[in-house]
């Protein structure tokens, strides 16, 4: 089988992923395919951080801004429609450049996860949300740990919709989302896949990173796109975008927007921590350090281009 040649970039919120994936683009004649499960919604523009046109420089994005932020959609709408993305760039004999933190997005198109269809069942969904509502969804997350540590492991109380989900299935088919997943990789990936992930030696320096990007946000209007979106459902997954629950408290006056801002940054920092600890089960990545390689671009790019002449999918 001969399989569609693909670049991955990968790596925590604000490590620089967006202007690699870019300046790869650019040096391999590709295209980028997010991989971001917050920019797929439309207006939220600054909470979720979407590339502007400046810094896409001309390089076709796809899948980013095409849903209305009140749609649900599923890891497997995303392999679906992303491989959809894959197929046509590489038929105009473009490189396809996967990037975005969304490590299930990621891992799930790349691994050629076929998933197994299991219908929704509003009966046990609607008796896990009067349950979520008694308890909390730490509860339900809790109880998710005890059937699926797996798939609990990378999910946050927040990800409401998700941890629903993972118990639906478990209780709908008797086996959990995990073990789904691992039967549907049985069947071959269509893609040959170089992961490149951006890691900081020195964590703090990513974290400096996260604070600065807060405070451009805030800067930029972040405040204002908070207020808009934040009437949406709890139970919607763009309303659990970091940037606008963090801010609620502060909307419903109980506490300041100092604290407010302090429990975003706090919270961003926890999520790049998920991240790095999913990504780096993957150990088959190339890693590149901006903190300690001023020319971690192009070393990146030598590498990718090294990847494809392996397959003679470009030539100096």
């Amino acid at each position: 089988m001969d399989k569609i040649k693909v670049i991955a970039v990968v790596g925590p919120t604000a490590s620089g992923k967006t202007s690699l994936a870019v300046s790869i683009a650019l040096a391999v004649g590709g295209e980028v395919v997010s991989a971001d499960s917050m920019q797929i919604y439309k207006g939220m523009d600054i909470a979720t951080a979407k590339p502007s046109l400046e810094e896409m420089r001309a390089v076709p994005h796809h899948l980013i801004d095409f849903l209305e932020p009140d749609e649900t959609y599923s890891v497997a709408q995303y392999v679906n429609d992303a491989g959809k993305c894959i197929e046509n760039i590489a038929a105009r004999d473009k490189i396809p450049i996967v990037a975005g933190g969304t490590g299930l997005y990621v891992d799930s198109l790349l691994n050629g996860t076929d998933f197994a269809f299991v219908p929704d069942n509003n009966e046990i969904r609607g008796k896990l949300k009067l349950k979520a509502e008694k308890d909390g969804y730490a509860a339900l997350l809790d109880e998710l740990r005890s059937v699926d540590a797996e798939t609990a492991s990378y999910l946050h109380e927040n990800n409401k919709g998700r941890i629903i989900r993972a118990l639906e299935i478990y209780y709908l088919t008797g086996k959990t989302a995990s073990e789904l997943r691992r039967k549907s990789r049985e069947k071959e990936t269509p893609y040959n896949a170089l992961y490149i992930y951006i890691d900081y030696r020195d964590r703090q320096k990513l974290y400096d990173r996260i604070e600065k990007r807060v405070d451009i946000m805030l800067r930029s209007g972040l405040l204002e796109e908070a207020k808009k979106y934040i009437s949406l459902s709890e139970t919607t997954t763009a309303r659990q975008a970091i940037g606008y629950k963090e801010l609620k408290p502060y909307f419903d006056s109980e506490i300041t927007l100092e604290e407010a801002v302090s429990n975003l940054k706090k919270e961003t920092r926890h999520y790049a921590k998920r991240q790095m600890t999913w990504f780096r089960r993957n150990k088959d990545m190339f890693k590149v350090y901006p903190d300690e390689d001023p020319n971690f671009t192009e070393t990146a790019i030598n590498k990718a281009k090294e990847f494809l002449r392996q397959y003679r999918t470009i030539s100096d």
